[in-house]
């Protein structure tokens, strides 16, 4: 059995191409001072050499409008900051914990609370019934009727 091979490939001596998958690609971080940098360079380019310069810093123009809208709310403060929601404080937080829980145990009393008024009915309905005769003086049971209020 004879293999055909291709002459281009023959020809060239290059190693083969890598079939290693490339390892996962990381989210780029930015110093402050980077983003100062970059900004302050873009702002004084002419307009042809402007996307040369993203293209040479791996940037695009979304970066720079984040990062000019940082430094006019915060100055440097703001463009150090981490992206993210806000830390908030553990008070605060444990605060809120709380308050959930105690929502959760009042609607449990308050269910509870049905509950005990739905047994004590009952418990006066069965006295009331093993004292009485099962039934009336025409000879027609009597009917039991409960209600149950709900709050």
């Amino acid at each position: 059995m004879t293999a055909t091979h291709n002459p281009q490939t023959m020809e060239s001596n290059s190693p083969p191409p890598d079939a290693e998958v490339p390892p996962r690609a990381s989210r780029r971080r930015f110093s402050a001072s980077y983003k100062l940098r970059v900004l302050a360079e873009y702002e004084r380019l002419g307009w042809t050499d402007k996307g040369a310069f993203l293209r040479r810093e791996g940037l695009y123009t979304s970066h720079l409008t984040a990062w000019r809208n940082q430094r006019d709310r915060g100055g440097e403060v703001a463009l150090g900051a981490a992206a993210g929601r806000q830390a908030t404080d553990p008070l605060v937080r444990e605060n809120t914990h709380l308050r959930k829980e105690n929502a959760q145990l009042q609607q449990e009393l308050a269910r509870a609370g049905r509950v005990i008024e739905v047994q004590r009915k009952l418990s006066g309905l069965l006295e009331q019934l093993a004292t009485d005769s099962p039934s009336t003086s025409n000879g027609e049971s009597k009917r039991l009727s409960i209600s149950v209020s709900r709050r």
